[in-house]
């Protein structure tokens, strides 16, 4: 196997695809990723209830910014796609752990 090998998507080498593909990526993957982010720091900000809801939601649009720049900077729809689920993976494990303690 070549060692610069790489994986690419189907939608690499159609650009009209590719395009369409990380707009929809950027606008519905990057509003889940914010709405995750303004959940999980609405939880986890030490503030009052009232001024933490504030506060990550104007969090959060940052993070909707900067998951649609990440979309269209990645060298491929995959690693696009992949630095998308990480942060949610690790925001809704956050969110799943402080429901838990604010269970107890």
């Amino acid at each position: 196997m070549d060692p610069t090998f790489r994986f690419v998507s189907f939608a690499d080498h159609r650009p009209r695809l590719n395009t369409t593909l990380r707009s929809l990526l950027a606008i519905f993957g990057g509003y889940g990723l914010a709405a995750l982010a303004a959940a999980t720091f609405s939880l986890a900000l030490p503030l009052p209830r009232v001024d933490a809801v504030m506060a990550a939601v104007m969090l959060a649009f940052v993070v909707y910014l900067l998951a649609a720049i990440w979309v269209f900077a990645a060298a491929t729809l995959v690693r696009a796609f992949a630095g998308l689920l990480l942060p949610a993976v690790i925001l809704g494990a956050w969110l799943g752990a402080l429901l838990r303690g604010a269970a107890a």
